[in-house]
């Protein structure tokens, strides 16, 4: 058996390890990303960036050229109720005012290799098979194996040690499970299909949310869909398109997302210049994890990053930039105390899950009740039907959809930033203990 030995170990090379990743080698730390697929690799994913994302990328120093595929949007186009509306990102001192798309296939690889080039030491086509515990409990190291390119174990097995392991691996997070953490039941969960189609409008200057979808049945009566949509421009000829739902919809568990995708683009696909003919491949489906459904998200010695903590967005079921946002704030506190004496340096990791809980915490409670409330389709239906037609309304939305708000003590701040600010200040925190 190999063994290797690092100052931290990192499990899932996608946007939270590889972030991680990379800051640490950075700081001189000796880091391992372990990945259990090889690159290029796809996921899952709507595939786009927000302002608040495209930040974290600028921390992170990775440059996005159009060159190598990363497509600018000026904004959000809404359409629901019989409304459509195009509305900019707002201007944010330290923001950008733009979004970003790039398939996943791509932008995962450009993360993994910014790592690689910092320092860290990657790892591909390996898999964490379980955690290595210490007699006090603490975990120590993993063991893996090699893989195939489709992340089959294959041989050969590997021993890789350091005081602190981080599990970035995704929304199963077999590392995490193995360590006790298992999914919270009173989280929201949402599930999403996507697929790519080639498309006129692969260049659209916005990215489209449906928030209610509409087709017409055989009888020619007009029906809502169940969930919403998306439509993303990739910039390369292509468009990512996708729906999801949330469980506390009454027909989450009972209804076929891919059918319900099919029968919308059906319908509205012309908008597009989309229909069967312009997939490039299956319709793939995915899960969401929002609100922290799995914590602690430090648990003896393992720190939980992006969707392996449950890091997505309940309001827009974006999770890139809380990934993002998550490995820079673990970071920054194992940078801090990594080479402290053991004990010291176990008590001060507990700094992590306080500094997430303090920057989202509160933003994901309102949309834990947010996604309580959209469950209801008459709730929504009546949101829709008298939101949407009011400017400053869908102001407010966006802005606490995509989080990208001034703070309530900023001189540019407007009525409905310091709304915001003082409802994410006002109601209690999502816990991540």
């Amino acid at each position: 058996m190999n063994d290797f030995t690092a100052d931290v170990i990192v499990v899932g090379a996608g946007p939270a390890g590889s972030a991680i990743g990379a800051y640490l080698a950075g700081a001189g730390h000796d880091v391992i990303i372990l990945e259990k697929s090889g690159f290029p690799r796809d996921k899952i994913c709507g595939d786009a960036l927000t302002p608040r994302a495209v930040r974290e990328i600028g921390h992170l120093g990775l440059e996005t050229p159009e060159s190598e595929g990363w497509h600018r949007n000026r904004g959000l186009r809404l359409i629901g109720g019989g409304h459509r509306l195009e509305i900019d990102w707002p201007d944010i001192d330290g923001t950008p005012n733009y979004g970003l798309t790039r398939p996943r296939m791509g932008m995962d690889e450009a993360f993994a290799r910014h790592a690689r080039r910092s320092g860290a030491r990657l790892f591909e086509q390996v898999k964490a098979m379980s955690p290595d515990l210490g007699d006090d409990g603490w975990i120590r190291g993993v063991h893996a194996s090699g893989t195939d390119h489709r992340g089959r174990r294959v041989g050969p097995d590997a021993y890789f040690r350091a005081p602190i392991v981080v599990a970035a691996d995704g929304v199963s997070s077999r590392l995490g499970v193995a360590m006790g953490l298992a999914k919270r039941d009173d989280r929201p969960m949402g599930v999403a299909v996507r697929s790519y189609h080639t498309s006129p409008r692969h260049d659209d200057d916005y990215i489209e949310s449906w928030v209610e979808m509409r087709s017409t049945n055989p009888a020619g009566q007009t029906e809502v869909l169940p969930g919403y949509g998306w439509l993303f421009p990739m910039g390369d000829g292509t468009i990512n398109i996708g729906t999801g739902l949330l469980d506390s919809s009454p027909q989450f568990g009972s209804v076929d997302l891919r059918a319900v995708m099919r029968q919308w683009i059906a319908d509205m696909g012309h908008e597009w210049g989309i229909d069967e003919s312009t997939a490039l491949g299956p319709i793939k489906s995915a899960a969401l994890p929002m609100a922290f459904n799995r914590t602690p998200h430090f648990h003896r010695g393992l720190l939980l990053l992006g969707d392996a903590g449950g890091m997505v967005n309940p309001f827009n079921g974006e999770g890139i930039d809380y990934a993002l946002e998550s490995a820079r704030l673990a970071a920054e506190v194992i940078s801090t105390y990594a080479r402290y004496p053991k004990r010291i340096m176990r008590e001060r990791l507990t700094e992590y899950p306080a500094l997430i809980g303090d920057s989202l915490g509160s933003y994901f409670t309102l949309g834990r009740v947010f996604s309580a409330i959209i469950g209801h389709p008459a709730l929504m239906h009546f949101g829709i039907k008298y939101g949407m037609g009011v400017d400053v309304v869908m102001e407010f939305v966006v802005k606490l959809l995509a989080n990208l708000y001034r703070d309530s003590s900023a001189s540019e701040a407007d009525l409905i930033d310091r709304v915001i600010s003082t409802l994410t200040r006002i109601v209690p925190a999502t816990s991540n203990a």
